[in-house]
């Protein structure tokens, strides 16, 4: 029997938990979920994200590739999805969901409206961190004769290259509390485990060890990021 100072832990464990022997497996499971989740999602969420960023920045006046409506019309479409919140997302999303995956519930079902959300974050994320370069940069590449494209890849995305690395862990961030909710309606993950087992059946611990799995998750993800920023950083000294 286990114990410590006097304390039956298997007692313990089991008047919050009940039979918890299945609880550990669980976690991890809901834990690889999770993270699969928001991996995914943060990745399609750049892929789009970031040349969506690049197009807003360089089409505004007087930048290499001046197109005010363009700009205007991507701005405002960007804008009206980032007005959304999630959980009235996740809900309108459904049927494109079920047109893109087949289904509207589970893990893989969950990346769609996640990838959704994080697209025009990322943008507004991304958009800022080229809008901090010194705009001289780009006059002397300019002078140089330098193409768009060549402005493009060898200015403004090297320059923003760390704070645009930030960027990916804050985005992570927010779709660990995103993939959260998304368990509550059945996306998986450590959300579904804590509202169908912590909350539904009234299992207090395992809502507490969902919520330190998570606080873990975030932490670890920051400090990548963090570490992956400096080096860049680093490199450059």
């Amino acid at each position: 029997m286990l114990a410590i100072s006097g304390i039956d832990l298997a007692a313990f464990f089991a008047t919050y938990l009940g039979d918890y022997d299945w609880v550990p497996a669980a976690v991890l499971f809901a834990s690889w979920e999770t993270l699969y989740m928001v991996f995914l999602s943060t990745a399609v969420s750049y892929l789009v994200g970031m040349p969506l960023a690049i197009i807003l920045v360089t089409s505004e006046k007087g930048h290499i590739l001046e197109n005010l409506q363009l700009n205007q019309v991507l701005g405002s479409i960007v804008n009206a999805v980032r007005s959304l919140p999630f959980i009235i997302l996740l809900i309108l999303a459904i049927p494109f969901t079920r047109w893109v995956v087949g289904t509207s519930i589970g893990t893989v079902a969950s990346i769609v409206p996640l990838s959704l959300a994080a697209i025009p974050f990322v943008a507004r994320l991304v958009e800022t961190s080229l809008k901090e370069i010194d705009w001289g940069l780009i006059e002397a590449a300019l002078s140089m004769g330098a193409s768009n494209w060549q402005i493009i890849s060898k200015v403004l995305l090297p320059e923003a290259m760390p704070s645009v690395v930030l960027g990916v862990a804050i985005t992570a961030i927010n779709l660990v509390g995103y993939s959260a909710m998304a368990g509550v309606l059945g996306g998986g993950g450590l959300g579904t485990l804590a509202y169908y087992h912590g909350y539904m059946r009234y299992q207090t611990g395992i809502m507490w060890i969902t919520v330190i799995v998570l606080i873990v998750i975030v932490q670890g993800i920051q400090m990548l990021g963090d570490k992956a920023a400096g080096r860049i950083i680093n490199k450059r000294r």
